[in-house]
């Protein structure tokens, strides 16, 4: 992720943390983050500077006003008049880490062979949240080719303890 949109991102936070609204404003970026990605052309639309800059600015104007925070749309603005409109998912990335980081919220990917029972998802989430002293979102996948066991990832760190693993690790012993 480029400075620039950590810098963007970063001082919008700044904002949203004076006025007491990160929640408001996290939701809006994430809001119109869906919609650009819904909607490729309309980013296009605004990194266009064969059309005039008053024009892209009076259609975000158009289609956020009523939708989001107005500083919300003012920093939408300032990315489009700056010409950084690219960079808009970078700093909602960047946000919503800032957010996370300061409300102790991490993300964590699990991937198991088999579907997890409901027990078993709520006594993985306790256990994690316990370790890492963060509430963990859990984004739960299955793929079957681990054959057992689970893999995590969190916090740019993987713990893979699956079978196909182990199954490799005892492979490679086995070959030299």
């Amino acid at each position: 992720m480029s400075d620039i949109s950590n810098e963007y991102a970063k001082a919008l936070f700044m904002l949203a943390t004076e006025k007491e609204c990160r929640d408001d404003y996290k939701l809006a970026l994430e809001t119109v983050a869906d919609i650009f990605g819904e909607n490729p052309t309309y980013t296009e639309f605004l990194s266009t500077f064969a059309i005039p800059l008053d024009q892209r600015l009076d259609a975000l104007e158009a289609a956020f006003s009523d939708a989001v925070p107005r500083d919300v749309l003012s920093f939408l603005k300032l990315l489009c008049e700056k010409k950084h409109i690219s960079e808009f998912p970078e700093c909602v990335a960047h946000y919503v880490a800032m957010y996370n980081e300061l409300d102790k919220i991490s993300n964590a990917k699990v991937t198991s062979a088999v579907e997890l029972t409901d027990g078993e998802k709520a006594a993985l989430k306790e256990k994690l949240e316990k370790t890492s002293g963060h509430t963990m979102v859990i984004d739960y996948t299955v793929d079957q080719s681990i054959i057992g066991g689970l893999i995590i990832e969190t916090d740019g760190k993987i713990m893979d303890s699956s079978l196909k693993k182990h199954l490799k690790a005892v492979k490679d012993v086995i070959s030299r």
